[in-house]
Formats: structure tokens, C-alpha cells, sequence
């Protein structure tokens, strides 16, 4: 099966592994993937340093509210954080017109809202679980005690949630703002790439039926 037009972009709660299968789902529909990437490619386009990108992508101004309208209106006087933001919605829809990619972050499935192939997905899972992977695959440090982790997760959580709530209309983790949301605890990692590599599949079979 071909997608040609397809893009998904994966939103997700800290430690859930959304990034891990993004790139699985991106490996078995043989399509481009988008995380760090991004960073590189905004770093090209701003100069920028892709330190500098690392520690400001993800943090809002805490201003006036951001408005999309604002995309292709860089000035000298827009905070940085806008400036990053605006680069990678950039970088973003440019790659979604190319063709077919998971992009993973970034607010991508506020800004390719006009996309008509775009599927929106959500990974969460349970704090036990989160827990478990920031642990086991994020280098958390071993002094720091369980509860100190959950602070962390939680506080990660809430930078996403404030950064998209600043830069959209929307809410985080709100499920009417996604296509399918997916709780990775359940299925665990390939578990969850598998599900949703079923859902792009028959979302495919449902676009080329109604274009015959």
C-alpha cells in the first residue's frame, strides 16, 4: 500500500514513548520521520545555534495569545521563542507537502489543520508506566527517588501543555483535538505502532474509495 499524501503527527505525554513509535510506525509504512530533525533544519534556517533551539522549542512566551496568522511574519522585535516556533511550522508544512511523514511534537497537528490527510494522534499512559521508561530509557539520574521522577514527568507535561495551549486554540491531551488517542501502557510499544499502523491503513482504503 502507498501514502503518498499521508502525514501523522504524534502529540504525547512524557515517558508514554510516543517518539519511539512514531519512528516504528514511520519504519513499517516506509515513510520520512520527524523529531530532532526539526531542530537541525531550524537551526539551518535561522541560524541559530541547535543548543540554543533545544532549550527554547517547547516553552511558551506567556504574552498575548499566538496567533498562526503570525506564520511568514518573522521581525526583529518578535520574541525568540516565536521565532523558533514560526521556523518549524515552516519546516513543517513545507515537508508535509512533500510527501508522506510521521512528525512527532511541535504543535504539527494544529498547524497542518488544513491538511487533508492528515491523521492527529495522542499516546498517553499510566504514571507507573511512565515512570518505568524515564527511568529505564531516558538517562534519569540514580539518586533522584521515585517521587522526584514524577515530579519531573509531571513538569514536563505541563511545559507541553502550556507551550501548545499558548500556541493554539486548543486544549492538550484533549481527545476531540485528535483522530485516535492510545494508551501505550496497555499496548505497550509495539503493541500501540501495530494499532495504529491498522487505523493508517484502512484511513488509506477509506481516501482511495472515495476518489474512485
Amino acid at each position: 500500500m502507498r501514502f503518498d499524501d499521508t502525514v501523522i503527527t504524534i502529540s504525547r505525554e512524557y515517558g508514554s514513548g510516543g517518539r519511539i513509535i512514531g519512528k516504528k510506525l514511520a519504519e513499517k509504512l516506509g515513510i520520512d520521520f520527524y523529531d530532532h530533525e526539526l531542530i537541525t533544519m531550524a537551526a539551518e534556517q535561522t541560524g541559530m545555534s541547535e543548543e540554543f533551539l533545544k532549550n527554547t522549542e517547547e516553552r511558551a512566551n506567556h504574552s498575548i495569545r499566538f496567533s498562526l496568522s503570525y506564520l511568514g511574519n518573522l521581525s526583529y522585535t518578535m520574541p525568540l521563542n516565536d521565532k523558533v516556533f514560526i521556523a518549524q511550522s515552516q519546516i513543517i508544512r513545507s515537508l508535509a507537502d512533500k510527501g508522506p511523514c510521521v512528525v512527532v511534537g511541535r504543535c504539527a497537528d494544529y498547524i497542518l489543520k488544513e491538511h487533508k490527510h492528515c491523521i492527529n494522534v495522542f499516546i498517553h499512559a499510566d504514571i507507573d508506566y511512565r515512570l518505568y521508561r524515564a527511568i529505564k530509557h531516558y538517562n534519569f539520574p540514580e539518586q533522584k527517588t521515585t517521587e522526584k521522577t514524577k515530579e519531573l514527568i509531571y513538569k514536563i507535561d505541563k511545559q507541553r501543555e502550556t507551550y501548545y495551549n499558548y500556541y493554539t486554540d486548543q486544549s492538550w491531551g484533549r481527545a476531540d483535538n485528535y483522530h485516535i488517542c492510545l494508551d501505550s501502557s496497555q499496548l505497550h510499544i509495539d503493541g500501540t505502532v501495530d494499532v495504529l499502523k491498522k487505523y493508517v491503513e484502512e484511513f488509506e482504503l477509506k481516501q482511495d474509495c472515495a476518489n474512485e
